[in-house]
């Protein structure tokens, strides 16, 4: 008999069976680091990960007053509503609004009466992206339009002191983003 036949039974493995597995695991740990790099660069750079959530100081902004900032690349409206404002939007009747969902990340399920749009029970503060919904423009604020609040030029698109669309042809309202009150002076978007 052969020393080969003497192991065969045993469970010993052979020195040929040693340099298989173990060629076969460098291969494996070789193949891991090769395609760990691959799978990696997928994952979100370090500076969108950092825009995923900012915080903005609005201790600055009056009542009556709008600060823009800019977040995930797109501008984003903080505004101080007036009492006026304030008024002028929860007036208005939902069967009058042309988009009657709330658009609002926060409430998803909504309408758009003025208080499911606003970040506090008040109604003071009004937080939203600042693109039309029509083609993506920018709508200029400070009581512009028809209706008090935004107004597109590009296509004329009106928006209220809600920023739900009134007239024009955009088909929704500006949406609101994930929103809160870190504390009385700051607001965490994201």
């Amino acid at each position: 008999m052969s020393h080969v036949d003497d192991h065969a039974g045993t469970g010993e493995g052979t020195r040929r069976d040693f340099l298989y597995y173990a060629t076969a695991g460098a291969g494996v740990v070789a193949t891991g680091a090769a395609v760990w790099p691959l799978v990696n660069q997928m994952n979100p750079s370090a500076d969108t990960r950092a825009l995923a959530s900012i915080m903005v100081d609005v201790s600055a902004v009056e009542v009556g007053t709008q600060l823009t900032v800019k977040w995930r690349g797109k501008p984003v409206f903080i505004r101080r509503r007036s009492p006026e404002e304030i008024e002028a939007g929860r007036a208005v009747k939902l069967e009058e609004l042309v988009d009657t969902s709330a658009e609002n990340s926060n409430k998803p399920e909504a309408d758009a009466s003025d208080a499911n749009r606003t970040l506090d029970e008040a109604g003071e503060w009004l937080v939203m992206m600042g693109v039309c919904t029509h083609l993506g423009c920018v709508p200029l604020g400070d009581g512009a339009g028809d209706f008090g609040g935004w107004f597109c030029p590009c296509h004329g698109s009106h928006y209220d002191t809600a920023g739900r669309i009134r007239k024009g042809p955009a088909p929704r309202n500006l949406p609101v983003p994930v929103t809160a009150f870190f504390d009385e002076t700051t607001i965490k978007l994201g």
